[in-house]
């Protein structure tokens, strides 16, 4: 599995070639306080449900509160056939310290 940091991500998203797809797995309660502007919400526990939506050659990179839950899903994913999936180092609390610190805090 590999790991974006914060600035890593923002870097990558920034290139003109088609961004990663962003899989934010949190809870939508928490998605709702803060989220990366073009992130897809599907909760952890729902991943299973949706992984036949997604494309297991399409660069994905997982987002959670911390990076645990995404690491966790990330293993899953890579587990389930998936070639390209990435870890947020931190989580969304890293991108608010290193990327974006507007985006309100929990």
């Amino acid at each position: 599995m590999r790991h974006f940091t914060p600035n890593d991500l923002q870097q990558r998203c920034a290139q003109v070639a088609p961004s990663p797809m962003l899989l934010d797995v949190r809870e939508p309660w928490e998605f709702d306080i803060c989220r990366i502007e073009g992130s897809r919400l599907v909760p952890m526990r729902q991943v299973p449900n949706v992984q036949h939506d997604l494309d297991k050659d399409a660069e994905i990179v997982v987002i959670c509160h911390h990076g645990i839950r995404s690491r966790q899903v990330c293993m899953y994913l890579e587990h389930m056939g998936f070639s390209n999936v990435i870890n947020l180092e931190g989580g969304i609390e890293a991108w608010t310290n290193d990327v974006n610190p507007n985006l309100k805090r929990y």
